[in-house]
């Protein structure tokens, strides 16, 4: 019997050990990764190909929102998308249309943002701004700027709404205040494929979509903040982002999930 139980330990802590072997792996080749403009190229690119692959063979289910017509009404507009959840909207985007996003400085984000670049959009890089902190170090107030004068260049800008490492699709306060800024409206965007891998030990819940599937792409209603919104409306702004983008992921969801 003891035997037994040892193997079914031994069988059990496979999966796990594994998962930390290439988890340590990682670990170990990011940073040089990070600090090899070649390797760097090379892996943003191939990245880039395949969420285009992973594009095409997920074709929008009915019910998904109409691109053409928000891209008619709404441009130029900030497009608002949450961590783990943004990675394969900006393949369905029209490269015809102008889009311009932010991005933080940290390693992985680069290469989020190189990527993002590969399919023909532009990067500037900052930080969205957890409620009642200062940001001016990591180069928020540099990158609301440069957000803003593309808005007033005619380009739509994408910003992730909530905060890197805090909490999970919580909007933050630098999204609702480029909007006051600008005057430009903010529109809550969601994509969900039926086929997808979830990264359930990542603080935002990545979700990887894989190819062969169903899509579904949901713009919600426009979110305007006032140009002398207070400090409280400015809150209240951000809270009705963070319902709004929950409720088009939630309706992306349920589209892809649903029996064909």
């Amino acid at each position: 019997m003891d035997e037994k139980k040892a193997m079914t330990r031994a069988q059990a802590a496979g999966p796990a050990r594994r998962t930390g072997v290439a988890k340590g792996l990682w670990k170990a080749i990011r940073k040089p990764l990070a600090q090899s403009r070649f390797s760097r190229h090379v892996l943003s690119t191939l990245l880039a190909k395949a969420l285009s692959f992973i594009k095409i063979t997920n074709p929008l289910v009915k019910g998904s929102s109409d691109l053409t017509a928000a891209y008619a009404e709404h441009t130029p507009s900030i497009v608002a998308l949450w961590h783990g959840q943004h990675i394969l909207v900006p393949a369905y985007y029209d490269r015809n249309q102008k889009l311009v996003a932010m991005f933080s400085r940290s390693a992985d984000a680069e290469l989020n943002a190189m990527v993002f670049e590969k399919l023909g959009f532009r990067a500037v890089r900052g930080s969205g701004g957890r409620p009642g902190s200062d940001n001016s170090g990591k180069g928020g107030a540099q990158a609301l700027i440069a957000l803003k004068k593309a808005l007033d260049a005619g380009n739509n800008v994408a910003m992730i709404a909530d905060i890197a490492k805090g909490t999970p699709r919580d909007a933050g306060l630098g999204i609702v205040t480029l909007a006051k800024l600008s005057g430009r409206p903010i529109l809550p965007v969601a994509m969900a494929t039926s086929r997808r891998k979830v990264l359930e030990k990542s603080w935002d819940k990545t979700t990887v979509s894989l190819p062969f599937g169903r899509g579904a792409l949901i713009i919600g209603d426009p979110i305007s903040v006032p140009s002398d919104a207070t400090d409280a409306e400015l809150e209240a702004r951000r809270r009705e982002v963070t319902d709004a983008l929950n409720m088009a992921t939630e309706k992306a969801y349920q589209l892809v999930d649903r029996p064909k």
